[in-house]
């Protein structure tokens, strides 16, 4: 395992093998015997940094990302961080879903981080690369930290995830909400209950991701939904797509935007392998639809973008708005502008 080589999660240098986050005797390997967490080895890891930016190529809207964890036992096998195992010459595949590193410092890196003269209290995103409220969370515990590291500093921040253990922490996000702006996005890309168990098996159910957005909003913070992915040929039909945002626009949500599924290498194999063996009669659908790259044609995005927003404007709700990251002044501030995670 190459962990003198692990870099910076979104950084060039996690492929050119350098500048090294952690040295490999920094590492303790765990498993542990308990139903949930059977099969899945924890790395331990005393990392050397925790706010990590963003490529300027990137498509993401934000420049800072923290990534507690590295791998995801929800083990959807879409998901386009696989790749970021190969860095460490772990499997892609199974390796991704059951091998978790676990930066067990990664609290208090991000304190001293935001306590630093050289941060701006720009806006930092989590859960873009991997869920950090997977299962391993649970066990580590260390967005509470994380969270409140970022109230204390009043620093600007957003949370991407399908776990329902955020609600653990709503206590945190309250008292974060009320001296910063707070961004909370819960991803649902459809609620067909065969595809979920398939393709999302490690993730609580669609349902249940819904309880998440509607019991935040109901406790004063905000939450919309990441429609994503939305599947072609499998999730994407108008019946579907309506019977999705219906649910979306019941739970609550403040707004939602649609993703359609990107495919990147490491991902694409893990999923065409899916593919040819729980519906076959679609691969040579998607070699066609992806014969450009990762992501599909635009016009097949248009189309489906255009679909969700008329069925949300139906249901009463809108597309996610990017809010602008903002410090907040030391003075009492003024209404705060919204701040919507989005992947678009």
């Amino acid at each position: 395992m190459r962990w003198e080589n692990l870099a910076d999660d979104d950084a060039p240098a996690a492929r050119a093998g350098t500048a090294a986050l952690f040295a490999a005797d920094a590492v303790t390997t765990r498993t542990f015997d308990t139903p949930e967490f059977r099969g899945i080895t924890f790395h331990e890891i005393r990392a050397r940094s925790i706010v990590n930016r963003v490529p300027g190529a990137s498509r993401m809207p934000f420049e800072w990302t923290v990534n507690p964890y590295r791998g995801c036992s929800h083990a959807c096998v879409y998901c386009f961080a696989r790749k970021t195992h190969s860095y460490l010459d772990l499997d892609t595949g199974l390796g991704f879903d059951s091998q978790i590193v676990v930066k067990v410092n990664a609290p208090e890196l991000l304190r001293s981080h935001l306590s630093s003269r050289r941060w701006q209290g720009a806006h930092i995103a989590m859960g873009t690369n991997v869920d950090c409220y997977q299962r391993a969370e649970g066990r580590y515990r260390l967005m509470p930290g994380i969270i409140a590291a970022l109230r204390d500093h009043a620093n600007p921040f957003s949370i991407l995830t399908k776990g329902t253990l955020i609600l653990r922490d709503l206590e945190l996000l309250k008292q974060a909400a009320a001296v910063t702006d707070v961004g909370a996005s819960v991803s649902v890309g459809f609620l067909d209950q065969e595809l979920w168990r398939t393709v999302e098996p490690g993730t609580p159910a669609p349902e249940r991701r819904l309880d998440v957005v509607r019991t935040l909003t109901e406790h004063g913070v905000g939450c919309s939904v990441l429609m994503a992915p939305v599947i072609p040929f499998l999730g994407d039909h108008p019946d579907q797509l309506r019977a999705t945002v219906r649910a979306i626009a019941a739970s609550g949500a403040t707004s939602v935007t649609p993703l359609t599924l990107h495919l990147r290498p490491g991902a694409r194999e893990w999923f065409m392998a899916w593919l040819g063996q729980h519906h076959p009669h679609l691969v040579r659908r998607y070699e066609r639809l992806y014969a450009e790259g990762a992501y599909a044609p635009k016009w097949y995005q248009r189309r489906i973008t255009g679909q969700v927003h008329e069925l949300a404007t139906e249901f009463g709700i809108g597309p996610a708005r990017r809010g602008a990251a903002r410090r907040i002044p030391a003075a009492a501030p003024s209404e705060p502008e919204p701040t919507q995670l989005t992947l678009l």
